[in-house]
C-alpha cells in the first residue's frame, strides 16, 4: 500500500477516535441532571446511579473488547469497525429517547458492546504501520482520544443549555459522520491470507491472554500494562474528590485542572512518543514514562498546595508514554492475524481495571478521610497509584533487559 492512502486511512483512524471520545465526553456534563429528571432523586443520591451506569459500559468493554478483536481476525477490520459505529450512533439515539432509567442502562450496555472501535484501529495501526513506527501511531491514537475528550465536556455544557438530551442527538450524528468517512475512506487492511478461523476459546480475555504466553516476557508486558492502568484510572476516579476534600476546589477549578491534565497528555501522547522511542527504545521510553509518574502521583498524594498540584502535573503525565510503547512491542511479537485478538486482550485489561479501579480508590479515599481515622490522609489514591506504578517499572525492567 502506498504512502499515500496509508496516510489518508490512518487520518480516518485518528478522526475516528477523536469524534468517538468527543462522543462520550458530550453527554458527561448532562448525564446528573437526565438521571434526576429520569429518577426524581437529588443529584446527591442520584451519583450512585452514576456510577452503575460508568461500571455496567465497562463491563461490556471487558466482556466484548476480546471477542470484538478476534471477530475482526476473522471477518477483516473494517466490517467491525463500520459496526461498532453504527450501533454507536443508534445508541446514543436511544439514550436520547430514554424515557425510563432502565432504557438509559440499555443505551450504556449497547454502548460498551460496541465501544471497540479503539482495540479496531490500532489493529489497524498494526496492519499497516512499520514496526519501527507503530509506537508513534499507537501515540498519536492515544492523543486523539485525548482531545476529543477535552472539546468533548466542554461542547456537551454548551448543547445542555438547550436540554439535557440535546448532546445525546448530536452524538448519535457524530458516529453517523464516523462512519460515513470510514464508509468512503477506509480500505480493509487485514489480507484474507492472514485472515483465521474465530473461537469462543480465545475470544475473552483470559483466553487471549493465554494465547500469549508462548511470547517470552508478554505475560510480564500485560501485567506492567495492568499497572499502569491501575494508576491511570486513579485520575478520573479520585481527582474531583481528592482535590475538593484537600484543598476546598469547586467545579471551575476541577474543570480548569482537568483540562491542564488533558492537555499534558495530548503532548506526551501526540509530540513525544515518536521522537523519544526513535531515539531510546520502546522499552526504555515505557520505563521512563512509569519512573516519572510515580514521582508524579507521589507528588499528588503529598501536595502541601494546589500549585503543588500543577506542578506535579508533568512528570505524572509520562505515564502516557507507556501504553503506547509496551503495545508496539507485543504487536511486533504476534503474527498479523492475531493483532485484533492482541488489542482485544489489552482492552480486556483496560475495561477490567475501569471495573475495579473506581470502587476500590474512592473507598481507600473513604477510609483514609472517615472520622477516626488512624491518619487522615486525602491523597491516599495517589499514593497507592504511585505504588502501582513503581512495581510496573520494576516488573518492565527485569523483562526489557538485554
Amino acid at each position: 500500500m502506498s504512502a499515500d492512502p496509508r496516510r489518508r486511512m490512518l487520518t480516518v483512524v485518528m478522526l475516528t477516535l477523536f469524534i468517538d471520545s468527543m462522543g462520550i465526553g458530550i453527554i458527561i456534563p448532562v448525564a446528573p441532571r437526565l438521571i434526576t429528571e429520569l429518577t426524581g432523586l437529588s443529584l446527591s443520591e442520584g451519583a450512585p446511579i452514576g456510577g452503575w451506569l460508568t461500571a455496567a459500559y465497562a463491563v461490556m468493554q471487558f466482556i466484548f473488547s476480546p471477542i470484538l478483536g478476534s471477530l475482526s481476525d476473522r471477518f477483516g477490520r473494517k466490517p467491525v469497525l463500520m459496526g461498532s459505529l453504527v450501533a454507536l450512533s443508534i445508541d446514543y439515539m436511544v439514550m436520547g429517547f430514554a424515557p425510563t432509567l432502565a432504557w438509559l442502562f440499555i443505551g450504556r450496555l449497547i454502548a460498551g458492546v460496541a465501544g471497540a472501535t479503539f482495540s479496531t484501529a490500532n489493529a489497524v495501526v498494526a496492519d499497516i504501520v512499520p514496526q519501527a513506527d507503530r509506537s508513534k501511531y499507537f501515540g498519536m491514537n492515544g492523543a486523539a482520544w485525548g482531545v476529543g475528550f477535552i472539546v468533548g465536556p466542554v461542547i456537551g455544557g454548551l448543547l445542555g443549555g438547550f436540554g439535557p438530551r440535546v448532546p445525546f442527538f448530536f452524538a448519535s450524528g457524530l458516529a453517523a459522520l464516523n462512519f460515513t468517512l470510514a464508509l468512503l475512506i477506509l480500505r480493509e487492511t487485514l489480507p484474507v491470507e492472514n485472515r483465521r478461523a474465530f473461537t469462543w476459546r480465545r475470544s475473552n480475555l483470559f483466553g487471549s491472554i493465554r494465547a500469549l504466553r508462548v511470547i517470552p516476557g508478554a505475560m510480564t508486558l500485560i501485567i506492567v500494562l495492568f499497572l499502569y492502568q491501575v494508576g491511570h484510572d486513579t485520575l478520573p476516579s479520585s481527582w474531583s474528590w481528592v482535590t475538593m476534600l484537600k484543598f476546598g476546589w469547586d467545579e471551575r477549578a476541577v474543570g480548569l485542572s482537568l483540562a491542564a491534565l488533558g492537555v499534558a497528555t495530548v503532548i506526551v501522547q501526540g509530540g513525544l512518543v515518536g521522537p523519544l522511542t526513535r531515539k531510546f527504545g520502546e522499552a526504555r521510553v515505557a520505563l521512563i514514562g512509569l519512573s516519572g509518574a510515580t514521582i508524579g502521583f507521589l507528588g499528588y498524594a503529598f501536595a502541601p498546595t494546589s500549585g503543588w498540584m500543577f506542578a506535579a502535573i508533568p512528570l505524572a503525565s509520562l505515564v502516557g508514554l507507556t501504553m503506547p510503547s509496551v503495545r508496539a512491542i507485543l504487536s511486533r511479537s504476534v503474527p498479523p492475524n492475531a493483532q485484533g485478538e492482541l488489542q482485544g486482550a489489552i482492552g480486556g485489561v483496560v475495561s477490567f481495571t475501569a471495573i475495579v479501579v473506581p470502587f476500590s480508590m474512592t473507598q481507600l479515599l473513604h477510609a483514609a478521610t472517615a472520622p477516626g481515622a488512624a491518619w487522615h490522609f486525602p491523597g491516599a489514591p495517589f499514593f497507592a497509584g504511585a505504588c502501582a506504578l513503581a512495581i510496573g517499572a520494576v516488573a518492565l525492567s527485569r523483562v526489557a533487559r538485554p
